[in-house]
């Protein structure tokens, strides 16, 4: 099980009331979240290993130099050093988060120059086995695949209502399969990552030109065929996107080569270092939210 962990603390730290606080008056809602939802995720899925993969950068100078805008918007106004937009009550949570992982001995994995999704494609890569990766973000859709079962649990309402993403599925509601998914994502953009997409192609179109042609190669290849069944102005806004399209499928598909640390992924069923454990639960109030944590990995 691999944890795209920015996105669960992100929607921890927005879905758990701040009036969840520290002895000393600090908001703990992010960590005592994360918490609850690992807690639920071992306790439901029963990982043998399970790895909360981490944005060592969230925006690297690679996919940046590539497409320019890509994650602009996120980019705090105010920050001259390109640091992401974080509510100010959330960034101080985050080493909370990552010394609680620690002690608890749950692997926590990072690669300098890349993001966590890279993390999670390369571990998904190396994975001899079936992969759960738990992840609001629709990006990790492209490595779902059946004949390897990899699928995405992808949350609805918390983690005791999680769509667990297949390829049937995909193809029910995209209309492309994992495999599939990052060349439909490239043509239409997302502008939530700042990418621009292709002129007149949203989610729909896109699907239905990755089904006709099958991938973004051969689609980029008919825009150039005059002869091809695509009409003249979708030919000519494949085209005129030919600068965007160059780079945009390497910038959406997340890495598989990402250098990682050396690590152990097994999940623990008790924590590496009790003593620590105990300082931080005492000075940030984890209380039942730890509790459960350590009942779920005695159990599991």
């Amino acid at each position: 099980m691999l944890l795209d962990s920015a996105s669960l603390y992100f929607r921890a730290y927005f879905g758990v009331p701040d009036t969840l606080r520290s002895p000393q008056g600090e908001p703990v809602n992010a960590v005592r979240g994360l918490l609850d939802f690992i807690a639920r995720l071992v306790h439901d899925h029963r990982p043998d290993q399970l790895v909360a993969c981490m944005d060592a950068d969230w925006r690297p100078q690679w996919r940046v130099d590539l497409v320019p805008s890509y994650k602009t918007h996120r980019v705090a106004e105010a920050a001259e050093d390109g640091e992401e937009a974080v509510p100010d009550t959330l960034a101080p949570q985050v080493p909370v988060i990552e010394q609680v992982l620690d002690a608890l001995g749950i692997a926590r994995v990072g690669s300098p120059g890349y993001e966590a999704d890279d993390v999670i494609g390369t571990l998904t890569a190396r994975a001899k086995g079936p992969v759960q990766i738990v992840t609001g973000d629709r990006d990790l859709f492209q490595l779902v695949d059946d004949a390897r079962a990899i699928t995405v649990l992808y949350p609805v309402k918390g983690m005791g209502n999680l769509q667990v993403t297949n390829d049937a599925l995909l193809l029910e509601k995209y209309g492309v399969r994992g495999a599939q998914y990052a060349d439909m994502a490239a043509l239409r953009g997302d502008p939530s990552d700042g990418l621009p997409g292709v002129k007149g192609i949203g989610e729909k179109t896109a699907a239905q030109l990755i089904n006709e042609y099958g991938d973004l190669a051969a689609i980029r290849a008919a825009a150039l065929d005059v002869g091809s069944r695509l009409t003249p102005a979708r030919r000519r806004n494949i085209v005129e996107g030919a600068a965007y399209l160059d780079v945009a499928s390497k910038v959406v598909r997340v890495a598989e080569d990402a250098p990682l640390p050396e690590f152990d992924p097994a999940l623990p069923h008790e924590p590496l270092d009790p003593m620590t454990l105990e300082e931080l639960s005492a000075r940030w109030g984890l209380g039942t939210s730890l509790d459960r944590v350590l009942e779920a990995l005695a159990a599991h």
